[in-house]
């Protein structure tokens, strides 16, 4: 994995340029700001830039860890009981900006109208009653690596976190598919379309639709045609020296009339549960983890619920936005249907 770690002087430009945003803006979520959002990462630390771009196109690592933006503990406030109940959500402003600024480097944020009310910027936290769901609102239960959204073709190519409080220090869990090592036979599998993988239960839970009812509910039944007549698809794609992966074993079907398109899967997830490292972030760090090239789950831990759990900021990240076009309102919008 690699690391960046921003210099005093950095960070001093980094908050500087948030501030200036601060300005005019009262949420990361105002469409203004997420179309300027690219013009806007050109203004952070040229090495940050350089270091970020070579994550983007060299592929040098599967995950980039960013250093040394503060978070400001009495600020941000509480951690919400759930998302969408941050009291105030101009606190936490000046860390989702850089977030989203650091995003917009590697492509555009987007967010999915299935959840957390079509926003972009999510928030991760732990909520009562979800304790042992395969939800990054649950605890207590280990959350199974995945690629995130692995059943949805316009799923993100990074996944962004920005640690805004973990007092536990829960870990998130990590592992590159380019750490496995797999027979040939095994790998010619894995590129074959011989695999479900159906939708996980965050996008299945439905929420108010508020305005937008008709298309989230059509995304709802998008989803749900998804879970009853999924596609086979391949785990692995691209290049066969160096393959992208697409697996989330949890909401994967079993197959027992296919021996060895099962025989290759428990090879994969073995090798994946070999090399699975634990990474655990502190407040202001953030992880790109490249969702085309890694796994990545949670560990459990037992949840607080006073103000004072584990929160993290979350974003969707893809190179090519023109691609969901079908699912968007607009060729600016953001959020798939």
């Amino acid at each position: 994995m690699d690391e960046i770690r921003l210099t005093a002087r950095e960070v001093e430009q980094c908050r500087t340029v948030v501030r200036e945003l601060a300005v005019s803006f009262g949420t990361v979520e105002d469409p203004e700001l997420l179309a300027r959002a690219t013009v806007h990462a050109q203004e952070l630390p040229r090495p940050l830039r350089y270091r970020l771009n070579d994550f983007r196109l060299a592929e040098s690592s599967a995950a980039v860890l960013i250093s040394g933006f503060p978070v400001d503990e009495d600020r941000i406030g509480p951690t919400p009981e759930r998302w969408g109940a941050q009291p105030d959500t101009t606190s936490t402003f000046p860390e989702e900006a850089f977030f989203l600024l650091c995003a917009s480097l590697l492509g555009e944020p987007f967010g999915w109208a299935t959840q957390q009310g079509s926003r972009l910027v999510h928030d991760i936290v732990p909520i009562r009653g979800h304790e042992e769901l395969q939800l990054n609102s649950a605890s207590t239960t280990q959350i199974w690596w995945h690629v995130e959204d692995a059943f949805h073709p316009f799923r993100a190519e990074y996944l962004g976190m920005m640690c805004m409080r973990n007092p536990d220090r829960v870990a998130t869990t990590y592992a590159p598919v380019n750490g496995v090592k797999l027979a040939s036979d095994v790998v010619d599998v894995l590129f074959q379309p011989r695999f479900v993988i159906r939708p996980d239960e965050s996008h299945q839970i439905e929420a108010d639709a508020g305005d937008e009812g008709t298309m989230v509910r059509r995304s709802y039944e998008r989803v749900g045609q998804m879970r009853d007549e999924p596609v086979r698809i391949a785990v692995f794609f691209g290049d066969r020296d160096a393959p992208y992966l697409r697996l989330d074993p949890y909401f994967m079907d079993r197959t027992p009339d296919d021996p060895e398109a099962e025989a290759a899967l428990a090879a994969l997830s073995a090798e994946l549960d070999r090399t699975l490292t634990d990474l655990t972030l502190a407040p202001g760090q953030i992880v790109f983890v490249d969702n085309y090239r890694a796994v990545h789950g949670r560990n459990p831990f037992r949840p607080r619920y006073d103000g004072r759990d584990r929160w993290l900021k979350r974003v969707n990240v893809t190179r090519d936005l023109r691609k969901s076009r079908e699912l968007r309102a607009g060729p600016d919008a953001r959020v798939l249907y």
